[in-house]
């Protein structure tokens, strides 16, 4: 592939996704918009360096996903995250102007803590699902696992998950 190509597809691919990509890191750090962008400028920065190498992508959604989601794990193993507790503990002041999107962020807080009470697997299947909008077939590139496997895990979680809202209502 020519090195014109090669950008021209990487441009494609950024124009596409970046965005998808964007909410997908801000979802999975807590809606930190700021560290959400940097998370999402690294993933395309490594997806260029890999290009870069001569290697070949042959789906990039999946392997921008594959590449943001790994990313995230790495952040989550080396900082400890805080909780909105704790936040709220060490006397964080919200104005008057915020309250709808603190009324937001806590019912956004209710769930994610429901998805937390699922399985890793399961949470991720569910999110890559349908917050992502992923197909099966991604969501398998992403996570290395088959499309049945996959399927599983989505129809499990979605089922465990019900329950869970059912039980908390």
């Amino acid at each position: 592939m020519s090195k014109e190509q090669l950008e021209k597809d990487f441009i494609e691919a950024y124009e596409e996704h970046s965005d998808a990509i964007f909410r997908f890191c801000l979802y999975k750090l807590y809606f930190d918009r700021e560290k959400a962008k940097d998370f999402m400028q690294q993933t395309f920065t490594k997806t260029w360096d890999y290009l870069a190498d001569g290697k070949e992508v042959d789906n990039f959604k999946a392997f921008l996903y594959r590449t943001a989601r790994n990313l995230v794990i790495d952040h989550h193993r080396k900082n400890k995250e805080k909780s909105l507790d704790n936040i709220l503990e060490e006397g964080v002041q919200f104005g008057a102007d915020d309250t709808v999107n603190i009324h937001k962020k806590i019912e956004i807080e209710k769930y994610k803590k429901l998805m937390q009470d699922l399985d890793n697997k399961y949470q991720e299947a569910v999110t890559l699902r349908y917050i992502e909008e992923l197909k099966p077939k991604e969501i398998a590139e992403v996570v290395d696992a088959s499309v049945n496997t996959i399927s599983v895990r989505i129809h499990r979680g979605v089922k465990k998950l019900k329950k869970l809202i059912e039980e908390n209502e």
